[in-house]
């Protein structure tokens, strides 16, 4: 059984950076594609981003390219969501979330994920 733990969420000026971590274990976390989805009040949850198994590919939302940079630390068996530039609209909670698959498999498909931390809070305001 593979658990999920997010950190690094917080209050944050317009413009501001965080970075999210996501912390696996209880299974062996290489054998997991990772992805990061997002919930706001009132709205559905939304893929954001996610990378490989190999760490190779990575996809993005269309509304955070250019501002988020996903990565993963094999040794540490966590995965950053590294979000620059942030807008009030990224206000929400940001879960992490783990699904088997092929090597370089990535998806933005909340239901291929079976495994899902606890969620963090983002706030973006002035």
């Amino acid at each position: 059984q593979l658990q999920l733990v997010e950190s690094g969420g917080g209050l944050v000026q317009p413009g501001g950076s965080l970075r999210l971590s996501c912390a696996a274990s209880g299974s062996i976390p290489d054998y997991y594609t990772i992805a990061w989805f997002r919930q706001a009040p009132g709205k559905k949850r939304e893929g954001v981003s996610c990378i490989s198994r190999s760490g190779g590919s990575t996809v993005y939302a269309d509304s955070v390219k250019g501002r988020f940079t996903i990565s993963r630390d094999v040794v540490k068996s966590t995965v950053y969501l590294q979000m620059n530039n942030l807008k009030p609209e990224d206000t929400a909670v940001y879960y992490c979330a783990a699904s088997g698959g092929g090597w370089h498999r990535v998806s933005l498909v909340s239901n291929e994920y079976n495994y899902w931390g606890q969620g963090t809070q983002v706030t973006v305001s002035s």
